[in-house]
C-alpha cells in the first residue's frame, strides 16, 4: 500500500514513542507485509527468527521489538509492540468507512458497465467499460475491476483478508489495507469470494475463467488466461502462472508458487511449489504419471494378496 504523502521516519517515532537506529533522515512511502515490501515501504518484525528476513528484504524502514544491525541505507524503529504501530499506520491510511448507500458516490464506473440491482459496490471502486456485475454482487472498497468482466450472481470481491496475529491468548485481526484488481476479460462465476491483500493486492489475470463456488485467499496472484473450476481454494499470498488449469475442489496452500501451463487434477491438494507444463495430482499433489504408476502397483498388489488368500482358503 502506498501513502498518499511520504511520512518522515522521526514523526512515525515519535509517535509511537520509539527508537530510531540507522539513517533519521528518510520518508516512507508505503506499507506491505513481508512478502510485499518494495524500496521506501515499511514493514515489521517482532519474531527473531524472521529478523534477517525482513532486514535483508527490500523494506527500507523496519519496525522491530529489539536492537539489531541495521544494514545500510535502512531506519530501525525500535518499539515495543511492532504489530500494533504497523496496523494503526494501515488503518490511518485505509480508515473504516461504512457505507450508507448500495454505491458509494466516490465509486467510478464506466457508463456502458451493466450493474444489476442489489450490487453493493464501496468507496474508490473503479469499474470499466462493458463490464457486467450481476445481483447481489460485493465489491469492495479500492476494487478494481476491468472491462468486458463479466461476475455472475452472489460473487463477494475485496472481503477481508484472513490474517490473524496471536497475542496474550487472543486473535488479533490485522486491518485490510489491500485491495483487489480484476484485470480486463475476466469471467468470474457465481458465489465466489476473493480476498483484498493485507496491505497489497490480489491480482487475478487478464482472460482468466473462474468458476462457481471458488475462494481466493489474500494476496493471491492469478495469472493471465488461467481456468479455475468450482471449489477450487488458493491460500494467501500463493501465486499462480499464466495458462494454468485447476480442475474441480483442488486446494493449494499459502505462500507458494505454481508455474505457467501446469494443470492440477481435482481433488488435489498441492503443499509445494509446482513446475511449469506438468500435471499434477493426488494428495499431496506429484506428476499425476507418478501417482497413476501408483495407484496400478497399489491395485496389483491387492489383487495379488487377494488371490493368495483365496488359494490358502481352498487348501
Amino acid at each position: 500500500m502506498r501513502f498518499p504523502n511520504p511520512v518522515a521516519v522521526k514523526e512515525i517515532a515519535l509517535r509511537f514513542g520509539g527508537r530510531l537506529m540507522g539513517d533519521q533522515e528518510q520518508y516512507a512511502h508505503g506499507i506491505n507485509e513481508i512478502h510485499k515490501v518494495q524500496p521506501g515501504d515499511i514493514t515489521f518484525v517482532d519474531v527473531e527468527k524472521y529478523y534477517h528476513k525482513c532486514l535483508s528484504s527490500a523494506a527500507t524502514i523496519i519496525l522491530i521489538n529489539k536492537e539489531a544491525t541495521c544494514p545500510p541505507g535502512k531506519t530501525l524503529i525500535i518499539l515495543d509492540n511492532p504489530f500494533n504501530a504497523y496496523d494503526a499506520l494501515v488503518k490511518e491510511h485505509r480508515p473504516f468507512r461504512p457505507l450508507q448507500q448500495l454505491i458509494s458516490d466516490t465509486a467510478e464506473i464506466h457508463p456502458s458497465a451493466i450493474i444489476e440491482p442489489g450490487v453493493t459496490i464501496g468507496h474508490h471502486v473503479t469499474i470499466g467499460a462493458e463490464t457486467y456485475i450481476q445481483s447481489h454482487c460485493y465489491i469492495g472498497d479500492y476494487s478494481q475491476i476491468g472491462s468486458h468482466v463479466k461476475i455472475q450472481a452472489g460473487t463477494l470481491i475485496g472481503t477481508d483478508a484472513f490474517y490473524f496475529k496471536q497475542q496474550e491468548g487472543r486473535y488479533r485481526q490485522w486491518c485490510s489495507g489491500g485491495d483487489v484488481i480484476i484485470e480486463d476479460h475476466v469471467n468470474i462465476g457465481a458465489g465466489c469470494t476473493i480476498n483484498k491483500g493485507v496491505s497489497g493486492s490480489t491480482i487475478i489475470g487478464e482472460g482468466s475463467i473462474i468458476d462457481c463456488q471458488v475462494h481466493i485467499g489474500h494476496g493471491v496472484v492469478v495469472g493471465k488466461h488461467c481456468l479455475l473450476a468450482g471449489q477450487v481454494g488458493i491460500g494467501g499470498k500463493t501465486i499462480i502462472g499464466d495458462r494454468v488449469k485447476i480442475y474441480g475442489q483442488a486446494g493449494i496452500s499459502n505462500n507458494l508458487v505454481v508455474g505457467d501451463d501446469a494443470i492440477i487434477l481435482g481433488q488435489s491438494g498441492v503443499t509445494r511449489n509446482l513446475k511449469s507444463g506438468v500435471t499434477y495430482f493426488g494428495l499431496p499433489a506429484d506428476e499425476a504419471k507418478k501417482q497413476y504408476a501408483q495407484l496400478i502397483a497399489l491395485r496389483k498388489l491387492a489383487q495379488k494378496e487377494d488371490s493368495n488368500s483365496y488359494r490358502e482358503d481352498g487348501d
